[in-house]
């Protein structure tokens, strides 16, 4: 078991993935480290037997893994001088290029997760190229804590997956407040409204997660049964929500290739 230290580790997204690591039993307590500019635990002042220091001399010092989770414009004034180590950057924006300076060495690993990952549900995608066999292992037991893990090829997909997986609710929010929007104009009361998409989205997600159909296909087959969800869908396919939802990811991609 590698030690890991996590640059940034009680942010959003830096504590969720130290949560997955530790209830998934991926790693102990003793081999963690956090580090952060003050010192204090934040968001993992509930973890028992956790050290945060605010001195990123002492977390190189130990860890044979690093994981930067801090802003990207933070990040680019860090000089680690982490020879010795595996760096994984989950930050938005940050090329590969620029980890190796950051880092001070070439085993260097672009990924991007989800603050789901606190709950085992995140998708990560990472990018290493020439990264050997044992290290690649490491990324793979690391991120597969945090939910589903996939390797990409191309770096720019990074930017892709952090517009489309990243955010979390994210643009799935955006949905859902939509149809609370109609629910309350339709009489519903908020509350009743918001239960109703919550638990919506949910189902919807778990029944995806685990069906081997394509969201194309389930449309597709509720179309067929031609029940009231076809006269719906036939709205969708008709309307503007391609597009729209086209316009809105492009536009979160254009701005993680531009941070």
């Amino acid at each position: 078991m590698w030690r890991v230290g996590i640059v940034g580790g009680t942010g959003e997204l830096g504590s969720a993935i130290a949560r997955a690591l530790l209830t998934s039993g991926s790693l102990e307590v003793a081999d963690l480290l956090v580090s952060n500019r003050t010192g204090v635990a934040g968001l993992l002042k509930d973890v028992d037997g956790l050290t945060v220091t605010s001195n990123l001399n002492a977390l190189v010092e130990f860890a044979e893994v690093i994981l930067l989770a801090v802003p990207p414009a933070q990040a680019r004034t860090l000089r680690l001088g982490a020879k010795n180590a595996l760096v994984l950057s989950v930050m938005a924006g940050v090329t590969h290029e620029e980890l190796i300076d950051i880092s001070g060495t070439t085993r260097v690993v672009r990924a991007m997760s989800s603050p789901a990952a606190a709950r085992q549900l995140a998708f990560s995608a990472w990018f290493a190229p020439g990264l050997n066999s044992q290290d690649a292992r490491e990324v793979e037991r690391i991120l597969s804590a945090c939910g589903r893990v996939a390797r990409v090829e191309d770096e720019d997909h990074i930017n892709r997956f952090t517009a489309i997986t990243g955010p979390v609710p994210g643009f799935v929010a955006a949905f859902a407040n939509a149809v609370v929007t109609h629910g309350m104009r339709a009489g519903l009361s908020e509350e009743l409204a918001l239960d109703a998409a919550s638990q919506l989205f949910l189902s919807a997600g778990v029944l995806m997660a685990e069906s081997t159909s394509t969201p194309r296909e389930e449309m597709d087959a509720m179309i067929a049964y031609a029940g009231t969800t076809a006269a719906g869908m036939d709205v969708f396919d008709k309307g503007p929500l391609n597009d729209a939802v086209d316009a809105a990811l492009e536009a979160a991609y254009q701005l993680a290739r531009a941070i």
